[in-house]
């Protein structure tokens, strides 16, 4: 890390960067930023908080870089016209990218545990966090979504944590090909799916991040990261849900509306332990596997790792339900690509209730890049009396191309039978989910990268109590 006097953040509101920020600032180094949405007068309590622990905040028009000694660091999403870029190139301050600082960060500390795949990253990451800390390893992690166990009145965005511990954990990022800085005592790798990148450059930036590990932690369940299993030229801890040929497996699986409980079992050792989660679907065990491997390779007992899992409360916005009212239960949900929205349909099809979803696509770039795997995924797993409906995709600006809009997307889903309308905004969706919502149903809020999809799910609860 750089000896510099100062960080400016531009975009320090991010997922991946307000967490980034909050580590640097607690090893003492001077931390300021700007955002977008600050100026737009959005996600007051958020700001508020990065205040509240030592970070000083600008507008977003150059005003915070004066120096050459400052380090400016960036979001994707803010361009070289953004005016914070132009001040800190004016002054010679230095440009970097976000997760070059995270790479530095991560690659510098002892032990360093990565966590990537397409699904299930922030919720993993969280797990091993929560294992560690319950057995006294006081762990540096950086996540992007905010873990409820680390939660509370005075730190409402826990997405990060500042230990003094020998391993940092943090989720590794293959849509920008960062994943290829990380240089991981121990990479996990839930799963390989259609994302951001064709199939082939994701092949090979995961085979690199496993190639630079000392011991890879792999799902035997996801095609595409088994195949990794046979390429691998490091050690390898594999896991899967029910095959008895991995190192970690589960049995007796139960699940319930609110958790799910099953065994795992070691069939090297002979060990067993009995697993209780506090948050619902198969697809939670799988990552509870995958971070119980990772704890297995750091080096705690399986019987240890599995009770520091007990009381593991879940990361915000992932099934999450914000409340009830004239017994529509609304719930709020990171889904936003093909796997994460099968895995949420699916878990939340076990349970009787009617599904009226709103998915906000993340943006025009994934849209287009997904759009027959979107069609194919709602139309698989709808039921013929769910109802999906769209807004317009998140745009923030700047250049992007906007050919492919939700209205192809329901057309689709429409194609196959089902009920699909799009909205271009996202009030008119609101409204007619209230118009819809009987009692028994469930309101599914899906999306990423806009924040204020949580403060939409909330006004639904007031509007149905209303």
């Amino acid at each position: 890390m750089s000896q510099a006097k100062s960080y400016f953040f531009s975009g320090v509101g991010g997922s991946g960067m307000l967490p980034l920020a909050l580590i640097l600032r607690g090893k003492g180094v001077t931390v300021a930023g700007s955002d977008r949405s600050l100026d737009q007068g959005r996600l007051g309590a958020k700001f508020e908080y990065l205040r509240t622990n030592g970070i000083m905040l600008f507008p977003q028009d150059g005003s915070g870089l004066t120096s050459a000694d400052q380090i400016l660091v960036r979001s994707a999403a803010v361009e070289d016209t953004v005016p914070d870029v132009v001040a800190a190139r004016r002054v010679g301050a230095r440009d970097m990218k976000r997760p070059e600082l995270l790479a530095e960060l991560f690659n510098a500390a002892p032990v360093r545990i990565g966590v990537g795949g397409t699904s299930g990253k922030s919720t993993t990451t969280a797990m091993i966090a929560w294992i560690l800390h319950r057995a006294g390893r006081d762990p540096t992690v950086m996540n992007g979504a905010v873990m409820k166990n680390f939660a509370g009145p005075d730190s409402l965005f826990a997405s990060a944590l500042v230990g003094k511990g020998d391993a940092f954990v943090s989720e590794v990022d293959e849509s920008d090909g960062s994943i290829a800085r990380y240089a991981p005592t121990i990479a996990v790798v839930n799963n390989i799916a259609l994302d951001h990148k064709s199939m082939d450059e994701l092949r090979d930036l995961f085979s690199g991040f496993v190639a630079r590990a000392e011991i890879a932690v792999l799902n035997l369940d996801n095609e595409e990261t088994a195949a990794l299993v046979l390429r691998a030229s490091v050690r390898t801890r594999t896991y899967s849900l029910r095959s008895t040929l991995a190192d970690l497996h589960a049995a007796a699986i139960r699940p319930a509306p609110d958790g799910i409980a099953f065994e795992v079992r070691e069939p090297r050792s002979g060990d067993r332990a009995n697993v209780r989660l506090d948050v619902p679907g198969e697809h939670n065990v799988s990552n509870a596997l995958a971070a119980l491997s990772a704890a297995r390779a750091y080096g705690l007992s399986l019987d240890q790792t599995a009770r520091a899992l007990e009381g593991f409360s879940g990361i915000k916005r992932r099934l999450e339900v914000v409340g009830a009212a004239g017994g529509v239960t609304v719930i709020d949900d990171f889904a936003h690509n093909p796997d994460k929205i099968t895995a949420t349909l699916v878990t939340l099809h076990a349970f009787p209730g009617r599904l009226l979803i709103m998915f906000q696509p993340h943006g025009f770039g994934p849209l287009r890049l997904m759009r027959d795997e979107f069609i194919a995924c709602f139309s698989s797993n709808l039921a013929t009396d769910d109802v999906l409906i769209m807004p317009d995709p998140v745009y923030y600006g700047g250049t992007v191309d906007r050919s492919v809009t939700s209205e192809h997307i329901v057309a689709g889903v429409r194609a196959s039978g089902l009920q699909a309308m799009a909205f271009a905004e996202r009030g008119a969706c609101g409204d007619k989910l209230i118009a819809l919502a009987e009692p028994g149903d469930r309101i599914v809020v899906m999306g990423a990268r806009d924040d204020t999809l949580s403060g939409f799910a909330e006004t639904l609860v007031e509007r149905l109590a209303r």
